[in-house]
């Protein structure tokens, strides 16, 4: 049984209950979660027919759901009974002061941007910003995408009708970061140390992905770059952003404008690197990164021969999720005070 479907039923109900603005509503969630048809209580059901091992761990964690969610609707009724106490003890006296409004403060992604950005500053990065529309070329095609290569398959990317350009192709709604690789490598020769941190556009929502999401993305291109000196970065930023007790370690995966490319891994920080129910073997991914392929440094406009640089990149949200344990992205954008007022 496939426990990432448990945990995102778990997100959906618990969404619910903190949306629910009735006793009503919330009678409704519980009923199509915990009643005799709900969806827990089906799990619950299969439970008998799996593996003794797959039994016990996946019998366990559906109850521990369960519970969450009797304790998330059993929370919810009391704050909207002390909300109805409260609307029914308001009177109104003209004789008292206004009041005053209250100070708002930054979002939690914008709270996150600024920390990343001072982290990278300290070690001479710049922080550049390029479109959110971009070219075909400049998102695909440059970075050793050709047109229906099956690399592009990862990104679910918006097209814009009837917009083109006979030098760099279609429009689309930028993908990923990684495009201002080649408009930074257009725009300045090296040394360059690149910081973009910017909105971009996939077709995907759940409860770890979005529409529209942050990403931040690094570029090294120097003479005599090499994977050391991306490791020594990857291991500053995570140490100053995750704490310094946090580890890292890089993969071997391949990405077609990184070569060679990796997956980077965080020690978890639940458990701290032991193993638990949420890391599984003790470690969590939050990114990729690599060396700079040498055929996107000659599209780029620079020398694969004299020069060799690094790259990374990485979802704002899911390292702000990870540094906070927040286990919803939709929470970030839902304008739901009870959760922003915690930053």
């Amino acid at each position: 049984m496939d426990l990432n479907k448990i945990q995102n039923l778990k997100n959906q109900a618990l969404s619910n209950i903190i949306e629910a603005k009735t006793k009503e509503e919330l009678e409704e969630i519980r009923i199509s979660f915990l009643g005799r048809k709900g969806e827990i209580t089906n799990l619950l059901k299969e439970v008998p027919k799996l593996d003794i091992e797959e039994r016990k761990e996946t019998g366990k964690f559906i109850n521990e759901v369960k519970k969450v969610i009797e304790e998330g609707i059993k929370r919810q009724i009391k704050s909207l009974s002390k909300e109805k106490e409260k609307e029914e003890e308001k009177w109104f006296d003209v004789s008292i002061p206004g009041k005053k409004l209250r100070f708002g403060h930054l979002h939690p992604l914008t709270l996150a941007s600024d920390e990343i950005r001072n982290i990278f500053r300290k070690i001479g990065f710049k922080q550049v910003s390029y479109p959110e529309i971009e070219w075909d070329w400049y998102a695909f095609e440059g970075l050793n995408m050709p047109k229906n290569h099956f690399a592009r398959d990862e990104w679910e990317t918006f097209f814009i009708k009837d917009l083109k350009n006979k030098k760099y192709g279609e429009a689309v709604l930028t993908p990923h970061t990684s495009s201002g690789q080649l408009r930074e490598m257009k725009k300045n020769k090296p040394p360059i140390r690149m910081l973009n941190i910017a909105k971009c556009y996939r077709r995907q929502i759940d409860a770890s992905h979005v529409p529209m999401f942050y990403q931040f993305e690094t570029l090294v291109i120097d003479k005599g770059v090499n994977i050391t000196h991306l490791k020594g970065t990857l291991d500053y930023f995570v140490k100053e952003y995750f704490g310094k007790a946090v580890k890292t370690r890089i993969r071997p995966f391949h990405f077609q404008f990184t070569e060679p490319s990796f997956e980077v891994d965080i020690s978890c920080l639940v458990c701290g690197g032991k193993g638990c129910k949420i890391c599984k073997e003790g470690w969590l991914e939050i990114g990729g990164a690599g060396m700079v392929h040498p055929q996107v440094l000659k599209n780029g406009g620079v020398d694969p021969e004299e020069y060799t640089g690094f790259a990374s990149g990485f979802g704002l949200e899911r390292v702000l999720m990870m540094k906070y344990g927040i286990d919803d992205i939709r929470l970030l954008f839902n304008n739901d005070f009870r959760f922003l007022n915690q930053f």
